[in-house]
Order: structure tokens, then sequence, then C-alpha cells
């Protein structure tokens, strides 16, 4: 597994793609965050904390995760190099497991120097210092678990076709269904208990500044599902 870890970063920060994902992501929050007018800017806000940037963090990663995760094994496929992966002296759960892994690194690197925001934002309250530390850290919590359903999902969907494109948007719809969609299907049927299934209401509860386990195993099923759902697909082209 740890070879094929330091195959992805080293392919990731080898080409143009790993800084790419780092300084888009960077960018777009930096935009929205402190340049462009509107509900996401956080002096436009009056507030002293980062509920902007965890609002639109997982938007912004709905697009860009998957970006990264379509070519983990539809290029495989593409250019005829999965058959020997999977002949390797690898168990197909070690391989996808270090696919998983190197696209997690990667984003949480872009992650990383968003913790800047913080360390501007909490000397200007009023009274000074009165950033709510807890929930902001319950909120990167949440954002790095939401991550990994994101990423499990993105792996997943790229076993579904030799085409990027395709792996793409297939992780972009399943991302969204998982984030938004039964929050709106418990809307439209009156069924409350439907929203609890979705990411955003667990990522939500986290943000709050409370780890409930119900949360992290949520979390945690999601992710194990979508990379269970991988290693079955994996199994299935390698008969």
């Amino acid at each position: 597994m740890k070879a094929i870890l330091l195959r992805e970063i080293k392919s990731f920060f080898g080409s143009i793609i790993g800084y790419l994902v780092v300084v888009v992501f960077l960018v777009l929050n930096g935009l929205f965050l402190w340049v462009f007018d509107g509900s996401y800017n956080i002096l436009q806000s009056g507030y002293n904390d980062l509920t902007p940037f965890f609002k639109l963090a997982p938007w912004i990663l709905l697009l860009l995760i998957p970006a990264v995760t379509m070519r983990s094994f539809s290029d495989e496929r593409k250019q005829g190099t999965i058959e020997l992966l999977l002949t390797k002296p690898l168990s197909i759960y070690e391989i996808v497991s270090g696919k998983f892994l190197g696209a997690f690194v990667l984003i949480l690197i872009a992650i990383i120097p968003t913790v800047l925001y913080v360390i501007i934002l909490n000397p200007y309250g009023n009274p000074m210092n009165n950033m709510d530390i807890g929930s902001t850290i319950g909120s990167y919590i949440g954002l790095l678990f939401l991550i990994a359903g994101y990423t499990a999902i993105g792996i997943f969907s790229s076993t579904l076709s030799d085409n990027q494109i395709v792996a793409f948007i297939c992780a972009i719809v399943l991302s969204l269904i998982f984030y938004m969609g039964f929050d709106q299907l418990s809307a439209m049927l009156k069924l409350p208990f439907l929203e609890r299934i979705g990411m955003d209401f667990h990522f939500k509860s986290m943000s709050r500044g409370v780890l409930d386990t119900r949360d992290v195993l949520y979390f945690i099923s999601v992710a194990f599902l979508f990379v269970s759902a991988t290693v079955f697909n994996l199994k299935s082209m390698k008969k």
C-alpha cells in the first residue's frame, strides 16, 4: 500500500495536477471569502468565525475531488495497465487504499494553508480572541471526514469507465446525492429520517464542535462502503 501511496503522490506532484489542485482550491476560497461580494464574504458577514468557509468548501471540493480521483483507475484501464497493476504482489484492498490515501493526502495539503484564516481572524474579534475555536476545530475535523467520503466516491467512480470525463461526472452526481440529495428528498417527502443519510446533516453536526460517535461512524461507513465497492469492481475485472 505504501508503494501505491508514494506512487500516487509522486504522480500528482510530478506533473502540474497536484500544484493546480492546491492553487485552484486556495484561489477560489480566497476570492469568495475575501474579495467577491456575497454571503460567503467573511469581512461583510460581521462575524469573527469561519462559517462561510465551511459552507463554501464542500461545494468547491465537490468539483475538485472528482477531478483528482477521475484518473485513479479509469486511466489505468484506458492505458491497458490495470491488469499489470492487479498482478502486483499487493492485495486489491491495498491497491485501492493506496489510491484513496494518495488523493486524500493531496486534498489535505490543499486544506492546511487555510489554517492561516484562523490566525488572521482570531485577534480581530470584539472582544479580542473571541473566535469559537472548539467549533472551528470540529468543523475542520468534519471537513476531513467529508473529504474522505468524497474521495471514496471518486475512487469508486473511476472504476465505472475508462473515460475520465464519465468518471468525473459520476463522482459529482454521487457526491451531490450523498451531500444534499437526501436532504432534498427528506424535505419533499416530509420524512425527517432521510436527512440523516446525507453527509450535510453529519457535517453540520460536527461543525458545532461536538464530536458525536454517530457522525464519525457515518463517515467511516460511507468511505468503507465505496472502498469496498471499488474492491468488488476490481475483483470483477480480474476474473
